[in-house]
């Protein structure tokens, strides 16, 4: 039997605060890759921050009005493409919980129900990528709130061994926290520190030739653990930007 996958025609891009300062080239490259599936990308240019910060550290009043100036962005009935699974975890898990009760709640869940991670939306319309390059042992990397909200390491691994060329290896660490945290990295330097270190020799002893992320603040937590200790490994990649690549679509 034959399954009829449905590409939508449409999708709102929520690019993530950090990957819109720090890595607005991974966001394009997402863009583009969509794009090139026939997909009409719209990306709100009003949007900023999901909350997570100010939630995740115990300020619910203070994510409240953050995350609450994103509601009015997505009024057509379109999937919200988030390429990153703690972004995405906390607009699709959290929203409905922190609108609770308010004149938000109707609005926040609707939403959070047409909210899908980058690498979950490639796989649910059918992306088959066809691999350019060279053979490559590769290592991914996924957040916490990926692994263990959104689940979306299993897509970030399908859409890696989808490729003929490339050999994934899992490392040591795979499945611990890079010692990112968000404001954890902030408020315990010494602990993330330690965490950092034990995942970037996890990562050199497999020898990877890239290191493969969704979510930008881990990238920036190992690639500046790279930058200072081990400047002969690879920095992290998005993976919008690897698979861009791979597939010649990048120039």
């Amino acid at each position: 039997m034959n399954t009829t996958i449905t590409l939508p025609t449409d999708v709102y891009f929520f690019g993530t605060c950090l990957l819109d300062i720090f890595m607005p080239e991974a966001g394009i490259d997402a863009i583009t890759l969509l794009e090139q599936q026939g997909i009409r990308v719209h990306f709100p240019m009003a949007q900023s921050c999901c909350g997570q910060p100010a939630f995740s550290s115990g300020h619910p009043k203070d994510s409240f009005e953050v995350a609450k100036a994103q509601l009015d962005l997505f009024p057509n009935p379109w999937p919200v493409v988030v390429p990153s699974g703690s972004c995405g975890g906390m607009m699709k898990h959290h929203w409905p919980t922190l609108f609770k009760g308010s004149i938000y709640e109707r609005q926040a869940n609707e939403i959070a129900g047409r909210v899908v991670e980058f690498t979950h939306f490639l796989l649910d319309i059918g992306y088959e990528p066809q691999d350019k390059g060279e053979p490559a042992k590769v290592a991914v990397h996924t957040s916490c709130s990926a692994r263990r909200e959104m689940n979306v390491h299993l897509s970030g691994w399908a859409l890696v061994d989808k490729l003929k060329n490339v050999e994934r290896v899992v490392h040591d660490h795979e499945s611990e926290c890079c010692g990112f945290g968000g404001t954890f990295s902030v408020k315990h330097p010494d602990i993330s520190g330690a965490m950092v270190s034990d995942k970037v020799a996890s990562l050199k002893a497999t020898e990877a030739v890239e290191i493969i992320s969704a979510d930008a603040g881990c990238m920036m937590n190992i690639g500046g653990k790279i930058a200072k200790d081990e400047a002969d490994m690879p920095k992290p990649k998005h993976i919008a930007t690897f698979l861009l690549e791979r597939t010649g679509g990048k120039v």
